[in-house]
């Protein structure tokens, strides 16, 4: 199913077949010369030990030959790895934004979502940049990954050469909840990705005039990863649930001190842009990210209005 899944597919098997294919039948060499020597030079067949001299020859061999296979290696690892790091000028380009537990994609024209579509047989440029500690981007079916280091932005591109779904997810130990970092890419016909890349424009110039803020809230709560840490049904995850949270009293700590307050607006759109300024008493300080460039004070305000319907 995954094969020529990607344009790297190719290169980068053959690099891995031949290395591993070296690799055994240098292990197989060395392994039948050991048990070889063990057999004929026992101390039943060779009861008096032999002084061996050197051979010029053999040093040669055993130096020439793993040379070459060395440069042969090279030069597979290079020629699949070269191309990964220049994408063609004319490569639609998405943000990929990783951070504790979740992956978001942002399009050109505004679209955010947390699965990855791409359209076949077109280049694909991802700017990938981590909110908070190091992460790392990977396709398996493509054959490409990627470190994601805060602070500084890195890339990766390819072209999806098939139609699926493929599995995408970070190989980074990122935290507790790494092992739910996971989503998938999409690939369509480019027919298809035009489609839905009209229908997704469209849906997201209603959102912000959408009837039902409550509704807005939760579809961001979703694709800004914050369920990863945050349940809406009473669960104890990494962070404190929705759950039963607004309008209700909460014991917090500030600058070492306990408190109780109200989990009102303001406590709420607080604990989003300054997570850090109030830590709910049980849970740890610092596994947070401030929102305060992700989130504007209307979409915010919509979260609110989801998390007042958890009661």
């Amino acid at each position: 199913m995954y094969s020529e899944a990607s344009n790297f597919v190719t290169t980068t098997d053959n690099a891995f077949f031949f290395i591993i294919g070296i690799s055994v039948i240098f292990l197989v060499g060395i392994t039948g010369t050991i048990l070889w020597f063990m057999y004929r030079y026992n101390q039943k067949r060779n009861p008096v030990a032999t002084q061996m001299h050197g051979s010029n020859t053999l040093e040669i061999v055993w130096t020439v030959i793993p040379t070459i296979l060395v440069l042969i290696m090279f030069f597979y690892g290079w020629a699949g790895y070269s191309p990964m790091k220049n994408a063609p000028a004319d490569a639609m380009k998405i943000k990929a934004t990783a951070r504790m537990w979740s992956w978001m994609f942002e399009y050109e024209n505004g679209i955010k979502t947390d699965t990855l579509y791409v359209p076949i047989d077109k280049p694909v440029s991802l700017d990938l940049i981590s909110l908070d500690v190091i992460h790392s981007f990977y396709i398996p079916a493509f054959r490409v990954k990627e470190d994601i280091v805060p602070g500084r932005g890195n890339k990766i591109w390819f072209i999806a050469q098939k139609e699926g779904s493929f599995e995408l997810f970070c190989t980074e130990y990122c935290g507790l909840s790494h092992s739910y970092m996971f989503t998938d890419l999409k690939a369509m016909p480019q027919k298809d990705f035009d489609a839905w890349y009209a229908k997704m424009a469209d849906t997201t110039q209603k959102a912000g005039e959408v009837a039902n803020p409550a509704a807005e809230g939760r579809r961001l709560v979703e694709l800004n990863g914050c369920i990863a840490c945050h349940s809406a049904d009473g669960t104890k995850i990494v962070g404190p649930s929705f759950k039963g949270v607004y309008g209700h009293s909460v014991v917090v700590e500030t600058d070492g001190k306990e408190r109780e307050i109200i989990a009102d607006d303001e406590y709420i759109k607080r604990s989003i842009y300054e997570p850090n300024a109030d830590v709910v008493k049980g849970f740890v300080k610092g596994q947070m990210i401030s929102y305060k460039n992700q989130l504007k004070d209307e979409e915010v305000a919509k979260i609110i209005e989801y998390l007042k319907t958890l009661q």
